[in-house]
């Protein structure tokens, strides 16, 4: 994640400086010689550096600064959330061995397939490892992901049980197996192969957000339906209803991370501009700035910007931390712009960006006539 060059307020005449910079959002760094001693983001830039920058006039139980910093380093910023993003590239860069306690990094939650697994399972997690697994998330909370889990696990008979099998005639099974919500890989009722092929099926629920197994029982009911067998056609349309309940406990960003790609439309410290910051399989792009002041569509400005698009993947610790980021701004109650999801570069709905574009737009007009 890049950042641009700062501005600087030396401290040659520091007060006057601070009184003629603007009370908006921005995040700052303050040096003390050659080291950065403090780092902060701030929705009204003038006023923080007033107070902790303030000339001493006696003992004071606030922080102050004053007498260590040499200068002072800010960047403004046009919104809360490119604070956050910007609070977060800098925090990396000069606080490299504390830069999640600073930033408050808490990492969602993700139903993981384990497919590294002899016997594939899932479980719930806030981590992203290098073995062979499939995340789906991220969710508002653990609990939601668990929800998700379990009741997902329904429509499935892949196994629960998190210990590591050693398949046997003798092994005592479980409370699915005897209701027959579990192959039973454990007790050798069915061959590694035939369980395997269960898997692939949550695999393909999950890649696919369920759209292939709503299709098949929708089929398989139609087909029942027209063969006068209703009371099949009952039952599948009974399962249907249960899918389409256990799909509407997903969060709104909960994906396989993989196909994860959408654009976070934010306003810009630029008149009359707006900022666009694209993810790709879970990973944050370079912002890219999009004047609105035009005589070329901006339906043809957006696909020939998308196009030009080169993304770059994360490594793996970095893209949990920009997944974090993502489903803090997202999900928070102070999420300001908008978040347009879709599955890939070639399915960007372009119609419904043009549309959040010129909302952003319109709130950040709105925002500078209230202030």
């Amino acid at each position: 994640m890049t950042v641009p060059d700062p501005a600087i307020v030396e401290v040659t005449g520091l007060d006057d400086s601070i009184a003629a910079l603007p009370n908006s959002d921005a995040v700052f760094l303050v040096w003390a010689g050659d080291r950065s001693a403090y780092l902060a983001k701030t929705s009204m830039l003038r006023r923080r550096l007033l107070r902790i920058l303030k000339a001493a006039e006696g003992p004071r139980r606030s922080l102050n600064l004053r007498e260590v910093a040499t200068r002072v380093e800010y960047w403004l910023t046009g919104s809360r959330f490119e604070s956050t993003l910007m609070h977060y590239a800098l925090a990396r860069r000069h606080f490299p061995e504390d830069y999640e306690r600073l930033v408050k990094l808490r990492m969602p939650a993700y139903v993981k397939l384990v497919l590294a697994n002899e016997f594939p399972r899932t479980q719930v997690t806030t981590r992203l490892t290098a073995g062979r697994a499939l995340y789906y998330g991220p969710f508002r909370t653990r609990a939601a992901a668990e929800l998700f889990e379990n009741q997902s696990l329904d429509l499935f008979q892949i196994r629960r049980c998190q210990e590591n099998l050693e398949p046997s005639a003798q092994h005592p099974g479980c409370i699915y197996g005897e209701m027959n919500m579990c192959l039973r890989p454990c007790q050798l009722v069915v061959s590694r192969d035939e369980y395997l092929s269960e898997v692939h099926r949550v695999e393909e629920f999950l890649e696919g957000n369920g759209a292939a197994l709503v299709n098949v029982t929708a089929a398989a009911r139609d087909r029942l339906s027209d063969e006068m067998d209703f009371e099949g056609a009952a039952r599948q349309h009974k399962r249907l209803e249960r899918i389409q309940e256990v799909l509407a406990l997903r969060d709104d960003l909960a994906v396989d991370i993989e196909h994860l790609y959408g654009v976070a439309v934010a306003p810009s410290t630029a008149p009359d501009s707006v900022l666009l910051w694209f993810v790709c399989q879970g990973s944050w792009q370079a912002p890219r700035a999009l004047p609105l002041t035009s005589h070329v569509s901006l339906d043809a400005r957006l696909r020939e910007l998308v196009a030009s698009l080169e993304p770059m993947a994360a490594p793996l610790a970095e893209k949990q931390e920009h997944l974090a980021l993502l489903a803090r701004w997202h999900y928070s109650t102070w999420s300001d712009g908008e978040w347009i999801g879709f599955r890939g570069l070639d399915e960007v709905p372009y119609r419904k960006l043009v549309r959040a574009i010129s909302r952003v737009r319109n709130d950040a007009i709105s925002g500078d006539s209230v202030s």
